[in-house]
């Protein structure tokens, strides 16, 4: 994790932080090494967990409020029914959307609220890799999570402390620490098209493993991904020209057919 801060400047003095904790292994691992990230460098900044209760399980802030009374940093839980709504009959759309769209914008508002200039999210590196494909495959352009991102003309940043760890280390720790993680109760668990994609790459993994290198080669596509996204943007324009191009040969062969 410090490895990422110092690389990408993700912490400043007297940073006052959000920590999103879901109750997954990601977040509570984050949470806890930040924590104690704090305690042995000279940087000076400010935690504060929040936790946005979806409405799938009751019981979950309770253990994230004594995990995080343990250590000293007090538990913001924001009630909701997002996650119920979003799997209702009101929401026509995917619940995945609907439900990430409304549980950030949530954590956009309490962090106005709580006055935090930053917010910390989970996300690892297979989480980076999995987003450049599942935008690759489903939306047609190159792009992902970055380790650091600003929002509203620089007053928002958002934090990816973990990007460079691989979600195996993460688990491994998590256990290790006995940190109380927990499935999030969510219906749409394990049947989303992220799933497909962790599938889909665990499966190039098995058949270009060699040498204990099978996974280097998605890893180091995503490192140079900053290189790619200008030449991504050079071939994106370069297709939308051939295209609208192509529309205006079809209107012409069209109109040459219906005039003869």
């Amino acid at each position: 994790m410090g490895k990422a801060i110092h690389q990408y400047g993700l912490i400043r003095e007297g940073d006052r932080i959000l920590v999103g904790v879901s109750g997954g292994k990601d977040s509570l691992t984050m949470l806890h090494l930040l924590h104690e990230r704090a305690k042995r460098v000279p940087t000076r900044y400010e935690l504060l967990p929040v936790h946005v209760d979806l409405g799938f399980n009751p019981d979950r802030k309770n253990v994230l409020k004594k995990f995080c009374e343990a250590k000293g940093l007090p538990l913001h839980v924001e009630e909701t029914q997002i996650g119920k709504r979003a799997h209702s009959s009101e929401n026509r759309e995917n619940p995945c959307f609907l439900c990430a769209w409304e549980r950030r914008k949530t954590i956009f508002s309490l962090a106005q609220k709580l006055r935090c200039s930053k917010i910390a999210f989970g996300h690892h590196k297979d989480d980076i890799i999995e987003t450049l494909l599942l935008n690759i495959f489903y939306s047609a352009e190159i792009s992902t999570m970055l380790p650091i991102q600003t929002l509203f003309k620089g007053t928002m940043t958002i934090i990816r402390p973990m990007a460079l760890i691989e979600e195996k280390k993460i688990e491994r720790f998590a256990r290790e620490k006995a940190l109380p993680f927990s499935p999030s109760g969510c219906p749409s668990s394990g049947m989303t098209k992220r799933r497909e994609v962790k599938e889909l790459i665990e499966a190039m993994e098995a058949r270009c493993y060699v040498g204990g290198k099978g996974r280097t080669h998605l890893i180091h596509l995503q490192a140079r991904l900053s290189d790619y996204v200008v030449l991504a943007s050079v071939v994106a324009l370069a297709a939308l020209v051939i295209q609208l191009s192509a529309i205006n040969v079809d209107q012409q062969l069209w109109h040459w057919i219906a005039a003869h």
